[in-house]
C-alpha cells in the first residue's frame, strides 16, 4: 500500500477521494470481468434511456407551448424603437404568420406554466434520495419515470380540460421525476468504482442531453402535424416510450451486485472490493444539523443553483426566444434549440473520461479535478450568454456562442456531480437529492423571472437583460465553490458528529 504524505491535506493527496479509493490503490483489488456486457454497463444504459425520456418528456413542452399558444389573442405593448427587434423572415408566400394555438396564454402565463414542473421536483428530491437509500434505487428510480410517463401521456387532455388541471398535471410531474438522480445517484454509490465515477455518471446523466436532443426537433416536427392537433403527440409519443421503458427496468435491474442473480462472479468481486459497503449504522438517521452547516455542501449547492439558473433559461426559454426574437419557424426553432444540448453531451463524454484518465495517472488531486471542471462547467456557458448578445440578430452566430461554448457545461459531470459520492458515500443520494432541490427551485424561479422581465416587451434589450442575468449567477456562484469545496469524506459521514 502506498504510504500518503501525512503533512500534505487529504484534499490534496493525488488519489483519495474517500476511504474506497484508497482501497483501489492497493493491490488486493480481484480482477474485473473481461466479458465485454457488464453487469454495471446494463444499468448505465437503461439509466440513461431513462434519463434521456424524462427529459423528453420534460422539455416537449418548451416547443409545444409555441403551437399551444394563439399569440393573436395575447395584448402586446408596442416598442417605438424598431431598431432594437430583429427582422422578421418571411415564409414563401411573403407573410409572416404567428403562432394561432388554441390557449391564449401571455407571457407571464407561460412562464408559470413552464415553471409550475419545478415546483413538484423540488419536493421530492430529498425524499426520493433518502427512499432510494432505505428501499432501493430500483423501486424509487423505475416508478420515477413510470409515473412521469404517465402524466406525460394525460397532459393534453388536462391542457384541454382548463389550466389548473394543466398545472397540477405539471406540477404532479415534477412530483414524480424529482426522485430519478438522487436515486440513480444511491444505486451509482452501490456499482461504480472510485475510478470509473466520472466517465460512469457522464455517460448515464448524459441522458438528459440526449433526451433533449431527440425532443426538441422531434417534438417541433411532430407539432407542425395535422394529427391529432400536432402538438399533443409531442406528449403521446414520449409518454409511451417511457412506459415500454419501465418494463425492461423491471426485468433487467438489480440494486446492488450481491443481489443480481447472473452478474458474473469476477465482477461481483471487483465491484464489491473496489466499493465501500454500507455498515450496522447506516440505518441510523440522517445527521442533518451537521449536513446543513457544513460549507461544502453550500458550495456543491450554491454552485447547482447558478448552472441550474443558467441551464433551464436555454431549456425553457431558448425555444421562445427563438420564435419571438429570431423569428425562426417551429421546425427550424427545435433543431436548432437542441444543438447546445447535443454538444454539451459529446462534450461532457470527452471530458470525463479525460479527468479519469488524470486521475488514475495521478496528475490531478480529486479536489483540483473538482474545481477544475466545475469552472469550465460555469465559465462556459456564462461565456456563450455573452456571446449571443454581442451577436445580437446574428442567428449563426448566436447558434454557434450557444452551442460552442455552451457546450462545456458537459463538463459538470467531472465537477460537482460526483462530490457527493466524495463527501458522504453513505449518504450520497440524500445528499444530491438536497442541493439538487435547491438547484431546481432556480428552474422554477428562472422561468417566471424571464417571463416577467419579458412580459409584452419581445426586445433584444429585454432578452439581453436576461442573458446578462444568466452569466453573472453562473459565474458568481462557481467563485463560491472555489472557496469552499473538498473532496475529503466527511466526519458525520463515518458516523462522527
Amino acid at each position: 500500500m502506498e504510504v500518503l504524505d501525512p503533512s500534505v491535506s487529504r484534499d490534496d493527496q493525488p488519489l483519495c477521494i474517500n476511504d474506497s479509493l484508497e482501497r483501489v490503490n492497493t493491490s488486493q483489488i480481484p480482477a474485473d470481468t473481461k466479458s465485454c456486457i457488464k453487469a454495471r454497463h446494463t444499468l448505465g444504459f437503461l439509466g440513461f434511456l431513462g434519463f434521456a425520456l424524462v427529459y423528453a418528456m420534460r422539455v416537449n413542452l418548451s416547443v409545444a407551448i409555441v403551437s399551444m399558444v394563439n399569440q393573436t389573442a395575447i395584448p402586446h405593448t408596442e416598442d417605438n424603437d424598431t431598431s432594437d427587434v430583429c427582422p422578421k423572415t418571411k415564409p414563401i408566400n411573403g407573410t409572416f404568420i404567428p403562432s394561432a394555438g388554441e390557449f391564449a396564454w401571455d407571457e407571464k402565463t407561460q412562464g408559470i406554466i413552464l415553471g409550475a414542473f419545478f415546483l413538484g421536483y423540488v419536493t421530492t428530491n430529498v425524499p426520493g434520495g433518502r427512499m432510494a437509500e432505505k428501499m432501493g434505487g430500483k423501486l424509487i428510480y423505475g416508478l420515477g419515470v413510470f409515473l412521469t410517463a404517465v402524466l406525460t401521456v394525460i397532459s393534453p387532455f388536462a391542457a384541454y380540460w382548463g389550466l389548473v388541471p394543466f398545472l397540477v398535471v405539471r406540477v404532479a410531474e415534477g412530483f414524480t421525476e424529482g426522485v430519478t438522480f438522487p436515486a440513480m445517484h444511491s444505486m451509482l454509490a452501490h456499482w461504480v468504482p472510485p475510478l470509473e465515477r466520472s466517465k460512469f455518471a457522464a455517460l448515464v446523466y448524459a441522458g438528459a442531453n440526449f433526451g433533449t436532443v431527440i425532443s426538441l426537433p422531434v417534438s417541433g416536427w411532430l407539432c407542425s402535424l395535422e394529427l391529432w392537433g400536432g402538438w399533443p403527440l409531442a406528449f403521446y409519443l414520449f409518454g409511451g416510450l417511457g412506459l415500454v421503458w419501465y418494463v425492461f427496468w423491471l426485468i433487467f435491474i438489480y440494486d446492488t451486485p450481491s443481489q443480481h442473480t447472473s452478474i458474473d462472479p469476477s465482477e461481483k468481486a471487483y465491484i464489491e472490493a473496489s466499493v465501500e459497503k454500507k455498515d450496522e449504522n447506516d440505518d441510523a438517521g440522517v445527521p442533518w444539523l451537521s449536513v446543513f452547516t457544513s460549507l461544502p455542501i453550500w458550495a456543491i449547492a450554491i454552485t447547482q443553483c447558478g448552472q441550474s439558473w443558467a441551464f433551464y433559461t436555454l431549456l425553457t426559454e431558448l425555444p421562445t426566444y427563438m420564435d419571438k426574437i429570431l423569428h425562426l419557424n417551429v421546425q427550424q426553432n427545435a433543431f436548432l434549440s437542441a444543438l447546445p444540448y447535443l454538444s454539451a453531451w459529446l462534450v461532457g463524454l470527452c471530458i470525463s473520461s479525460f479527468a479519469d484518465a488524470l486521475l488514475a495517472r495521478r496528475l490531478i488531486s480529486p479536489l483540483a479535478s473538482f474545481k477544475l471542471w466545475n469552472t469550465v462547467a460555469s465559465l462556459g456557458p456564462s461565456l456563450s450568454f455573452i456571446g449571443a448578445i454581442w451577436a445580437g440578430c446574428d442567428r449563426m452566430t448566436v447558434m454557434l456562442m450557444l452551442a460552442g461554448l455552451g457546450s462545456l457545461q458537459g463538463a459538470v459531470y467531472a465537477g460537482n456531480q460526483m462530490n457527493h459520492i466524495a463527501l458522504a458515500p453513505r449518504y450520497a443520494g440524500t445528499l444530491y437529492g438536497l442541493t439538487n432541490a435547491a438547484a431546481n427551485a432556480c428552474g422554477f424561479l428562472a422561468p417566471y423571472v424571464i417571463g416577467s422581465i419579458v412580459e409584452g416587451h419581445e426586445t433584444l434589450a429585454r432578452w439581453h437583460t436576461v442573458f446578462w442575468m444568466a452569466a453573472g449567477i453562473n459565474m458568481a456562484t462557481n467563485c463560491f465553490y472555489l472557496m469552499f469545496a473538498s473532496a475529503t469524506e466527511q466526519p458525520w459521514s463515518k458516523g462522527g458528529s
